[in-house]
């Protein structure tokens, strides 16, 4: 049972990690914990970059080496999606104010 609370985590790790590896290879800065104030100023385009593949690294070593995770599990592939979507929600809520999140797509009056 422990490997699903992995595998939940694992989800969390790889969506945290896409973010900031995007932004990066974008050449956009991102927050991370190392900005100043930590997750709330941007980091270097490289940061986000390094900061992104760690986190895939922490997924890697949740899902593949805990366990025996099978995407073609409806558990596995279930647990770990919801781990993603959790934090992805998350992370819309969080960042949406900074970066305009709460008004895309609709014309700004001027």
């Amino acid at each position: 049972m422990l490997y699903l609370l992995a595998y939940f985590f694992g989800g969390f790790f790889a969506a945290n990690g896409l973010p900031h590896f995007v932004n990066g290879m974008s050449g956009r800065g991102f927050p991370t914990p190392f900005a100043d104030p930590p997750g709330q100023g941007e980091s270097s385009a490289c940061t986000n970059v390094l900061w992104g593949a760690c986190n895939f690294v922490f997924a890697y070593l949740l899902i593949f080496q805990v366990g025996a995770f099978d995407f073609h599990n409806p558990l596995h592939a279930g647990v770990f999606g919801l781990g993603a979507l959790i934090l992805a929600i998350g992370l819309a809520c969080r960042f949406g104010g900074l970066y305009g999140g709460k008004t895309a797509g609709r014309k700004q009056a001027k």
